[in-house]
């Protein structure tokens, strides 16, 4: 049972990145996803979530209109679509399941319990 995050690299500020969050060993669709990051010296954020339907999801201020959060459940991924970049992105990049996170929990870090490894996104200015 694990996720595995993938899709980070080094882009120019402006330009754009899709992270995938696949899961093996079980299936996504009873399972909220959220997006965190963390950078160096800081404490990780929440970025994003999305409910087990996809039906709802939520977007930290710092990338609201530039960030959008999808899931595929016949592929067992979830997706972070990251446009408009800013050297502030700056981060690894985790994904966190839980079927019980939603809701204003799904921000906060304690309320998953299963992570995937973390992908580097460095944003060049």
């Amino acid at each position: 049972v694990q996720l595995q995050a993938s899709g980070g690299g080094l882009v120019q500020a402006g330009r754009s990145l899709r992270l995938s969050c696949a899961a093996s060993g079980f299936t996504l669709d009873n399972y909220v996803i959220g997006w965190f990051r963390q950078a160096p010296g800081k404490e990780r954020e929440g970025v994003s979530c999305i409910s087990s339907s996809g039906g709802s999801t939520y977007y930290a201020d710092s990338v609201k209109g530039r960030f959008t959060i999808s899931r595929d459940n016949a592929k067992n991924t979830v997706y972070l679509q990251m446009n408009s970049l800013k050297p502030e992105d700056t981060a690894v990049y985790y994904c966190a399941a839980d079927p019980l996170a939603w809701g204003p929990r799904c921000t906060r870090s304690d309320a998953y319990h299963l992570w995937g490894q973390g992908t580097q996104v460095t944003v060049s200015s």
